[in-house]
């Protein structure tokens, strides 16, 4: 297995190189019957993902692509671990915004510096940007520990259903 030693890695990705078919292996996901994950197909694509009952606002869901090598009768197991798409978009758009932000300051600030104004509260505001940025980033990575014990569900649940 293939896998990122970055602990700061937000959405963890992984491979594995299995001796199977491809149909097979996207088969053995068809009579996924688990009582609190659910699998979604889509050609070569498979998203395993948290029922209503069991998910909350950390749920991690697992996207995994199975690719035929041409050399041999192996395939390639692609998995990426994530939130909640619209999660993902959310915290996405907070940091572009508040990157926007700061950067819409900062240009005020040095325009009032160089027309020898005070520009005390641009700074005040550049800061609280900087603050609101590292207290996204703070509570992404509690949201990663707090979804970590499902996140390993998921990924027990692969390992049992490609050896199948």
């Amino acid at each position: 297995m293939k896998t990122l030693p970055n602990t700061i890695v937000l959405r963890p990705r992984f491979q594995l190189v299995l001796n199977s078919e491809k149909e097979q292996l996207l088969s053995n996901f068809s009579p996924l019957q688990h009582h609190a994950i659910q699998c979604k197909r889509l050609d070569e694509h498979l998203f395993l993902k948290f029922k209503a009952k069991e998910h909350h606002f950390w749920s991690p869901q697992l996207h995994l692509e199975i690719v035929a090598n041409e050399e041999d009768n192996s395939c390639t197991v692609y998995g990426v671990f994530g939130p909640n798409p619209t999660l993902w978009t959310f915290f996405m758009f907070l940091h572009f915004g508040i990157a926007l932000l700061f950067t819409a300051i900062s240009i005020w600030a040095y325009s009032s510096f160089a027309l020898h104004k005070p520009y005390g509260v641009q700074v005040g505001l550049m800061v609280l940007m900087i603050v609101l940025w590292f207290s996204f980033y703070a509570f992404g990575r509690i949201g990663k520990q707090k979804g970590r014990p499902q996140m390993q569900e998921l990924y027990n649940l692969m390992k049992e259903t490609l050896n199948k």
